[in-house]
């Protein structure tokens, strides 16, 4: 078994993989804790263990982490299952490059699009050459959300919600049309700008806010909520041996 830990802005997940790349068994919280992977340490034999981290970790964890188990630290310094065309690789996110990563595994040969949907809306295009290009960032739906009251006097925080009006007749529908629907408007523009260039790509979204968009995007988008945590595995498998 291998443990895979994605420490991200909003969500931190351990997930136990088996060597066929299948997840065994799931935990996600607000933030992981050593007493929170004692458990799945004790229910499984895990070889080795990947770490990535965009996010605030515990201060604990990573050194506790390496004292339990063989362990890695997710980087562009490992070797990776794809070729990296980013002009600064170094400055890159630890999540885009390990979702592009997992697209890829699903997908290779083939363009893709990520879209990651959560703190951020990130997109990542990785080519039919197995080769990661970049994207774009922008804020996520509840960053948008919570910019307006934050930056105005007046204007009240409100919750994205699914079924939302074009034409709000109140302020706080005025508000979940432009945040709301001007997020799905600018994932639909970037999905048709790269259908454009390339007729067969694929287009994946992943992210916190994949059970809210899933069924409001009118362009063909799988969701992968795992993407991540896939191409974290990836990159662990390539990078040690089973027998670890």
């Amino acid at each position: 078994m291998f443990l895979v830990i994605d420490i991200g802005n909003t969500r931190q997940k351990a997930a136990i993989f088996n060597k066929q790349g299948e997840i065994v068994e799931l935990y996600q919280c607000r933030q992981l804790s050593p007493e929170d992977l004692q458990p799945l340490l004790a229910r499984y034999e895990v070889k080795a263990a990947i770490l990535s981290s965009v996010g605030n970790a515990h201060p604990q964890l990573s050194e506790w982490l390496t004292g339990q188990v063989h362990t890695l630290t997710f980087s562009t310094h490992l070797r990776l299952p794809l070729t990296i065309g980013y002009r600064t690789p170094e400055t890159l996110g630890t999540d885009r490059i390990a979702a592009a990563i997992g697209a890829n595994a699903l997908y290779a040969n083939t363009p893709v699009l990520v879209i990651q949907a959560g703190t951020c809306l990130v997109t990542d295009f990785i080519s039919r050459d197995n080769e990661y290009l970049g994207g774009s960032i922008s804020p996520g739906l509840r960053m948008r959300c919570a910019a307006l009251p934050h930056f105005t006097a007046r204007l009240p925080m409100v919750e994205p919600v699914q079924l939302t009006p074009i034409t709000g007749q109140t302020t706080e529908e005025s508000i979940l049309s432009g945040t709301v629907n001007g997020f799905l408007f600018e994932i639909e523009g970037f999905v048709r700008q790269y259908q454009t260039r390339y007729p067969d790509l694929i287009t994946l979204l992943t992210g916190g806010d994949v059970p809210m968009l899933s069924g409001m995007i009118k362009n063909r988008i799988f969701a992968a909520p795992n993407l991540v945590l896939l191409g974290l595995f990836k990159t662990l498998i390539l990078n040690v041996s089973e027998t670890q």
